[in-house]
């Protein structure tokens, strides 16, 4: 039951070429920063992300982008990374676009065992190129396929060494969801806590989805987009 590792470096050992990783976090607040370090420096490639959003230039997923690591994103805003934009346009990253409700629900039908579910959001736009339509009660709905990664990058806010994870405000946005929906797990906490430290009736990501954890260094915590007014 002790799912402590010593850090993002040895859980970068099952991480391997090609695999699909889904990233928590909603723009650069709960995302795994030490985890995607790892990767950066392991060299892994040719990697299929699935993440909210892109990072910026020089953080987050961005690093990965830098280092021409990632075949193709799924992703819902990717708006505040240029180099993102560079390599869709110059045809060396692939991308598929998802309203954000539908990313959530596909994820989320991934961790319950759930394979396509039908969703209004997107008829009638490119959105649905390529997708079976159904009508039910008289509205058209899309069909959208299940998400499932090999492996999830969870960033939580405390654990315990069984796993069990609480989440801070907007760090849990995604990450619960995408703790379900793939085949090996690995969290990343800011504080990892005794047995019994946790309250059971907050903990948000139960240990039984976790294949391993272990505590962050530090975290910068960064700012998307810094607006500021005179008072």
């Amino acid at each position: 039951m002790d799912k402590r590792i010593a850090s993002a470096d040895v859980a970068m050992e099952n991480i391997h070429d090609g695999a699909t990783i889904l990233m928590g976090g909603f723009g650069l607040c709960g995302i795994p920063e030490n985890l995607i370090a790892a990767v950066r420096r392991k060299g892994t490639k040719d990697l299929t992300i699935v993440s909210n959003n892109a990072g910026v230039d020089d953080f987050g997923i961005g690093l990965l982008l830098q280092g021409r690591q990632v075949k193709k994103m799924i992703s819902t805003y990717v708006g505040e990374n240029k180099l993102f934009e560079q390599l869709v346009l110059g045809g060396e990253l692939q991308v598929e676009l998802n309203p954000q409700g539908t990313l959530s629900e596909r994820l989320r039908a991934g961790g319950a065992g759930i394979p396509a579910f039908y969703t209004p959001t997107g008829y009638g736009t490119m959105v649905a190129d390529g997708k079976e339509t159904r009508e039910f009660d008289g509205r058209q709905y899309v069909m959208e396929r299940a998400i499932r990664g090999n492996f999830a990058f969870i960033k939580a806010w405390k654990g315990d060494r069984w796993g069990n994870l609480i989440y801070r405000k907007t760090a849990r946005n995604f990450n619960p969801m995408m703790a379900t929906a793939a085949d090996y797990v690995i969290a990343e906490v800011e504080q990892l806590v005794e047995l019994g430290q946790l309250d059971p009736n907050q903990v948000h990501t139960p240990g039984i989805f976790i294949d391993a954890i272990f505590q962050g260094p530090n975290y910068e915590k960064r700012i998307e987009r810094r607006t500021t007014r005179k008072v």
